[in-house]
């Protein structure tokens, strides 16, 4: 029998050390805790990084993806598409915006959406697509970009912004992929935009928030892209408070009347800090999923793959998925996890079936390829605060509660 005494393992806590903390206290100390000279550093660092020209800190990867449509011109009338098999921040910024949300099922045993069933859902409505790279593993963008090229003829431009593109919009829903790679490119050097999170649980933390990068070749106005996330995130005005303390600066307009969604300093103080650590973040997470792997795969059991000869994910989440059980059988394991003090998750419900999907006209029904990744996947512990101890002992619990089950 498994000894619950042993181990104590939450889900995903943050990895926070001393070197995070002292640098908050001095964002405190220094007199800017909301958006000034650290938040502006961290956008530096996080473009750098990702091989972009620009980044936009904002509060949360969801106000990236919302901000990111209302600078489209997306609205009412248009329509968006993004998987079932999300979070559902993926969807519910289309709501936001009035725009139809368009819905793809998975592909058989894939967590990602149906490529095939994503070209026939495309209308002359059609703006924008939101591929979701879910627990860190990118899409095929090769394959969605020639399915938007496929389509071309049908997209209708609303204004500017979208004739420069010609075409549907491709944003990435990379909350989980901040470090991912794919044949060579970085994510936020493939999609023409991508969107980011920090949130507590995130690989990378601010505690909260996000950031958004676009494609250097779009042709686009880099710094008039910038401003108009920078208007949008703070009510549309002309001034931050950081440019306000400039001598006899004060005065400032409201251009539009906007949204409040920018990242503090206090944030940004504590993504600094991770951002000299991140390499090595994601080299610990590599070594916890290659035992995983090695323990799993001989089980029979099915894993969402990490790692291969093209891509590298950021290692965000480890999906696996029991096959032979129910959707009770797979709660009753979490169940006996969460006994042995090992706390696991399930990504993701697909939204069809959450009330405010079925409200929308939804039926889980017509996305039976996500309900079967759903009704089978345990989610397990994946964060650097797990010793090697940890892992061996979440590897054996359910290897033994497993064993019961049969």
């Amino acid at each position: 029998m498994i000894d619950t005494k042993l181990r104590n393992i939450p889900f995903s806590p943050p990895d926070i050390k001393e070197a995070e903390i002292e640098e908050v206290i001095k964002a405190m100390k220094s007199g800017w805790i909301t958006t000034g000279p650290r938040t502006k550093e961290l956008e530096k660092k996080i473009a750098k990084y990702v091989g972009a020209k620009k980044a936009a800190c904002l509060n949360s990867a969801t106000a990236a993806m919302e901000l990111t449509l209302r600078i489209l011109g997306i609205g009412p009338g248009d329509e968006v598409i993004t998987s079932a098999y999300t979070y559902t921040a993926s969807a519910s910024v289309i709501e936001h915006v009035g725009a139809k949300i368009v819905l793809i099922d998975t592909a058989p045993d894939s967590f990602e959406m149906d490529y095939s069933k994503l070209a026939d859902a495309i209308t002359e409505n059609t703006k924008a697509i939101i591929p979701v790279d879910i627990a860190g593993k990118m899409c095929d963008y090769d394959t969605i970009y020639e399915i938007v090229e496929s389509k071309k003829g049908l997209f209708k431009p609303k204004n500017e912004l979208q004739s420069m593109f010609n075409r549907i919009i491709v944003m990435a829903d990379a909350a989980h992929a901040f470090g991912a790679k794919r044949k060579g490119m970085n994510c936020g050097q493939v999609a023409d935009f991508t969107c980011f999170s920090f949130h507590a649980v995130k690989n990378f933390t601010t505690a909260e928030g996000g950031a958004v990068v676009w494609s250097s070749n779009l042709g686009l106005d880099d710094e008039w892209l910038y401003k108009q996330f920078m208007l949008l995130s703070l009510h549309g005005q002309s001034k931050d408070a950081l440019a306000k303390t400039q001598k006899g600066a004060w005065e400032y307009d409201i251009v539009y009347p906007a949204y409040k969604c920018n990242m503090t300093d206090i944030m940004a103080s504590i993504g600094l800090v991770q951002m000299g650590r991140y390499e090595e973040l994601l080299e610990r997470r590599r070594e916890i999923i290659e035992t995983y792997d090695k323990a799993f795969l001989q089980l029979g059991l099915y894993n969402l793959m990490h790692y291969g000869d093209e891509f590298s994910s950021s290692g965000h989440l480890y999906l696996l998925r029991i096959p032979g059980i129910s959707e009770g059988e797979r709660n009753e394991i979490i169940i006996k996890m969460a006994n042995a003090g090992v706390a696991c998750n399930v990504h993701y419900k697909p939204l069809p079936m959450f009330t405010a999907y079925k409200n929308l006209g939804f039926d889980i029904k017509d996305y039976p390829n996500a309900y079967k990744q759903y009704s089978n996947e345990v989610t397990l512990p994946l964060h650097t605060m797990l010793s090697n101890e940890d892992v061996h002992y979440i590897v054996g619990c359910l290897k033994e509660i497993i064993g019961q089950n049969k």
